[in-house]
């Protein structure tokens, strides 16, 4: 696939989507934990709501505060995002009154895209955590022709239904050349509070054939617990919310594996532009 020239965002230095291809495997809650888990580390986060028609970030991460706009010379207005928990946030769902439906076609949803990366200002970040849409279609093709994206984190819950569509989600980031981070298993378990066993709701063993497939690694088994989705609601991510909690701890480690990650990538696209492979 030809690919249009892109250009990184001034001051961000790396670009994580969240992706998936399938609705309701929990991407905008890999989203917000992964971005406030890398916050805590002590490195500069924003999080972009890449979900245009169906933003849910400024719920998840609990911002009451709207973007300011400034007049730039040449640029015209921008953007100054707010902030939560230490990450800067920008989505639609600040720009559009209530439950308002935006009704866009592909072209809509390609501008937004590009405002969103070239009409807020970012400031100095080191990761810039994107939550996709589902889908293969206009927002992704659209950022990955705008931007630089470092890689990409899969998510997926078990069962072959949603394995489906995140293959399709694979072969799509491959074809505009985004490399895959590794794959995160979403409500991989239930563990019964009360006599500590475990079950299989969604089945068992997606993210590992996923990754055997693909060549790359499961990052992540994040279990099916009240705190996850009680940390959404509330937006505080379960990271602040339960910080000791099994699904914060595997949080936490996600963050840490996809920073070392993207400084792989990194590396090794380097050392490609040298000629050294």
């Amino acid at each position: 696939m030809a690919m249009a020239p892109s250009q990184k965002i001034p001051g961000v230095s790396h670009i994580i989507a969240v992706s998936s291809g399938k609705g309701g495997v929990g991407k905008s809650t890999v989203s917000t934990n992964l971005a406030c888990a890398l916050a805590l580390t002590g490195v500069r986060v924003g999080l972009m709501d890449g979900d245009i028609t169906g933003p849910n970030i400024p719920t998840m991460m609990g911002v009451t505060e709207l973007p300011k706009v400034t007049n730039v010379e040449g640029r015209g207005e921008i953007f100054i995002p707010p902030s939560s928990h230490g990450v800067k946030v920008m989505s639609m769902g600040f720009l559009v009154q209530g439950d308002q439906p935006l009704i866009w076609r592909g072209p809509m949803l390609h501008q937004a895209v590009t405002q969103f990366c070239r009409q807020v200002d970012w400031g100095t970040l080191d990761f810039l955590v994107i939550d996709m849409p589902p889908g293969t279609g206009d927002v992704q093709l659209s950022l990955a022709q705008t931007v630089p994206v470092t890689g990409a984190v899969l998510v997926t819950t078990p069962q072959e239904v949603a394995m489906q569509d995140v293959r399709r989600s694979y072969f799509m980031w491959d074809k505009v050349r985004v490399p895959i981070l590794g794959v995160v298993e979403n409500m991989s378990y239930f563990k019964a509070p009360d006599t500590g066993h475990t079950y299989n709701i969604f089945g068992e063993g997606g993210g590992e054939l996923l990754a055997k497939k693909f060549n790359t690694k499961v990052l992540a088994k994040l279990p099916l617990m009240p705190e996850v989705r009680q940390g959404g609601d509330e937006g505080r991510p379960v990271v602040l919310r339960a910080p000791e909690s099994e699904p914060a701890l595997q949080f936490k480690k996600l963050a840490t594996q996809v920073a070392e990650l993207v400084h792989q990538v990194v590396d090794a696209s380097q050392l490609i532009q040298i000629g050294k492979f």
